[in-house]
């Protein structure tokens, strides 16, 4: 790999495609063996917080994917990270929200007592897709006095109006993959 790869051609060049995943007709863009590769996942990290450079205190993953970023990124940047889990998961007081999926609601948690008022959060998830997941957990965050710093997300999945679902958000996508 040479340093003038485009972000999009390295992700293109390590993800996997899946066909027919997890349904008929869907092609699955796989991340794991970009996590899996050193020069991989240290570009996908360096490019995913680089635009944030001084705006944020305290990076945020999502459940599950989230989480290596976010850890990633918070070890790089020399930040802390705050987990975003699915209900039940955390064991002390939690905010909550409730949010709608395709086919019924989920719910996304982050403990009560993890982060002062004011804190600059930057949450980031590998895919940005309709926008609930990452949605609720701009509004979870606002729920604790934070305030978003942005959303990082590697893929943004074009056509299902996901970013229209964060107005006023600070969103940045690695690559946009058309559906």
């Amino acid at each position: 790999m040479t340093t003038s790869e485009s972000i999009s051609d390295l992700l293109d060049r390590l993800c996997e495609i899946v066909p027919d995943y997890p349904q008929p007709g869907i092609s699955f863009k796989d991340l794991t063996p970009v996590f899996a590769d050193p020069v991989g996942l240290r570009r996908m990290v360096d490019e995913l917080i680089a635009p944030f450079e001084g705006q944020f205190d305290i990076v945020a993953g999502l459940e599950a994917r989230g989480f290596v970023l976010a850890a990633a990124a918070a070890y790089a940047s020399g930040k802390g990270m705050l987990t975003i889990r699915k209900a039940g998961k955390l064991p002390r007081e939690v905010y909550r929200d409730e949010y709608t999926l395709e086919y019924g609601t989920s719910c996304l948690e982050v403990h009560k007592d993890e982060i002062a008022p004011g804190t600059r959060v930057l949450i980031l998830d590998d895919v940005l897709a309709t926008g609930g997941t990452v949605g609720s957990a701009v509004r979870l965050l606002q729920q604790t006095g934070a305030r978003i710093a942005g959303v990082g997300v590697v893929l943004e999945l074009d056509g299902l109006g996901g970013r229209a679902k964060l107005p006023g958000q600070q969103v940045v996508s690695l690559q946009v993959v058309h559906s």
